[in-house]
């Protein structure tokens, strides 16, 4: 098969395929977010972006909750999918595909690559006998299990004994090939933590893994055995191919992987690491298919220092939260206070605290008073400075001068909060500078040229950061550009695409003297303790 080269101008990045057991935590939420921020980003670069997110929506655990509902497994897979696309549409994700288990083009590619594996010699007929956790979908080597054979993960729910038949996948044969890959592309999985993690797990050499199930309706049946059902993962991980179709075309291997393929970026939580970091990619090396360029695990989320979950009653509601303070404070928070690929934890308290202090009191106060100001002193149009007239030495320009290319490489290590504390010290250095100015006792001394030249570095300063925290906080920095003037909407991506490359956005200078401002508002309301 003839795949496109990947030099050429495309980004695709997935998040996983949410598991429909129930509807979505902040734990789905958290990934789907910072994915949304990295493929916004990569628009501002100038790529064609494909971001994929979507459903998995088969296997015993989807069967077993719909039976206790007394509804069949496709209805409540629709009911739990649906809540999914709710809320990423309250978070502002602009998703390009949505991808679900269950739709009939799937079957058909997995049915395919089923028979690359098949035509490998890579599947066989064995006996699995072992500990298998339903909630992770996932056998457990006695090693890892907790006392009372409880999962390592799902501590509350006891694993079942299994003894069957079931076709299996020669993940052993891709021990070496895989220490390959880890020494040849050190940046394949990341961060360090979770590459170290795999190399030791791939170290203590690999096991083959069974693909299939029996006693299982709630799936696809193997191709060459109906009695069996695919296992779910085999399946699920599939779903990042079938998302790739375009909406008319026939679904085969080759048109899914024809324009997006290899993915750029996989982004999952650190639970689903082996699935993605040890079966993906021996699976895709059996059928000849190219690697991902990157996975990269994130960490988990506890609430007020503890682990969250339903048995002690501390979990968090994503919908009621955004519902409650807005897409882009949750964003903010969640992306700028959490190192991605650390464990990270939400504390109400803290959350008001930062979003006051940084959106509110810092950014949102810097442009209000900085407009009045403009709106007093220079007549409500930008001070006619060019940009090139203010010295390289003025703190704000020294900084903005080094922001953008600093910030941009942040976003490409997805080190999103160290670029949202890059933005955020020079929006703190504006409001330093301006007391230090004091431009209203300037103007009084009839200073008007020292007045517009502080007026003008701190409205391009505000300008610059909320171009570079647009993929964090699209409706703030809509509100900020247009404040500025511009008719720009960051969650329009014809907008977004006028602003590419970022080489020009994203440089400090790019006002122009006498551009006429627009009202001045407060862009972020203080959110008050209740």
């Amino acid at each position: 098969m003839s795949l496109v080269d990947k030099t050429k101008n495309t980004f695709a990045l997935t998040t996983p395929l949410y598991y429909v057991n129930d509807l979505p935590h902040i734990g789905s939420a958290y990934t789907t977010m910072a994915a949304d921020v990295m493929a916004r980003f990569q628009r501002l670069m100038g790529h064609e972006v494909l971001l994929v997110t979507g459903t998995d929506e088969h296997g015993q655990k989807i069967q077993r909750t719909a039976e206790s509902k007394g509804i069949e497994p496709q209805e409540f897979s629709n009911q739990m999918s649906a809540g999914f696309v709710s809320l990423w549409e309250l978070l502002n994700i602009q998703y390009d595909r949505f991808i679900r288990t269950t739709n009939p083009n799937h079957e058909k590619i997995v049915k395919e690559f089923f028979g690359r594996l098949w035509e490998s010699g890579d599947i066989y007929l064995g006996q699995q006998k072992g500990w298998y956790c339903v909630s992770c979908e996932e056998f457990k080597e006695e090693r890892e299990l907790l006392e009372g054979n409880l999962c390592p993960i799902h501590t509350n729910k006891e694993v079942e004994w299994r003894d069957e038949e079931n076709y299996f996948f020669k993940l052993s044969k891709y021990q070496s090939q895989l220490e390959e890959l880890y020494q040849s592309r050190p940046d394949f999985l990341q961060p360090e933590s979770r590459r170290n993690e795999i190399l030791n797990f791939i170290k203590g050499g690999l096991q083959d893994f069974s693909i299939s199930r029996v006693n299982l309706e709630w799936g696809f049946p193997v191709p060459n055995d109906p009695k069996h059902t695919l296992y779910v993962w085999f399946d699920a991980l599939l779903g990042y191919v079938t998302a790739l179709l375009e909406p008319d075309s026939e679904p085969t291997l080759e048109n899914a992987l024809a324009k997006w393929w290899p993915i750029n970026l996989h982004l999952i939580g650190k639970d689903i690491l082996r699935f993605h970091a040890v079966s993906w990619p021996a699976l895709l090396i059996s059928a000849n298919l190219p690697l991902p360029k990157r996975v990269f695990g994130h960490g988990f989320l506890t609430k007020d220092g503890q682990k969250m979950g339903k048995s002690l009653g501390n979990t968090i509601d994503p919908v009621e939260l955004v519902k409650k303070y807005g897409s882009d404070a949750i964003r903010y928070y969640f992306i700028k206070e959490i190192g991605f690929g650390k464990d990270g934890d939400f504390n109400e308290v803290r959350f008001i605290e930062v979003v006051n202090a940084d959106l509110a009191k810092n950014l949102g106060n810097l442009l209000n008073r900085n407009l009045k100001m403009v709106k007093k002193y220079c007549g409500g149009n930008v001070p006619s400075i060019a940009s090139e007239n203010v010295p390289d030495d003025n703190p704000l320009k020294a900084i903005g001068l080094q922001l953008g290319e600093q910030v941009k490489a942040n976003y490409e290590a997805l080190a999103f909060d160290r670029a949202c504390e890059a933005v955020l010290r020079l929006s703190q250095a504006c409001n330093k500078y301006i007391d230090d100015q004091a431009p209203w006792s300037l103007y009084k001394q009839g200073q008007q040229q020292e007045v517009e030249i502080v007026l003008y570095v701190v409205l391009e300063s505000v300008r610059l950061a909320a171009y570079l925290l647009s993929p964090v906080i699209p409706n703030i920095s809509s509100d900020i550009y247009q404040q500025l003037g511009f008719g720009i909407d960051f969650n329009n991506q014809i907008d977004t695409a006028k602003l590419a490359p970022f080489a020009v956005h994203g440089n400090w200078g790019l006002l122009s003297s006498g551009q006429e401002l627009g009202q001045a508002k407060p862009i972020f309301q203080m959110i008050e303790l209740s």
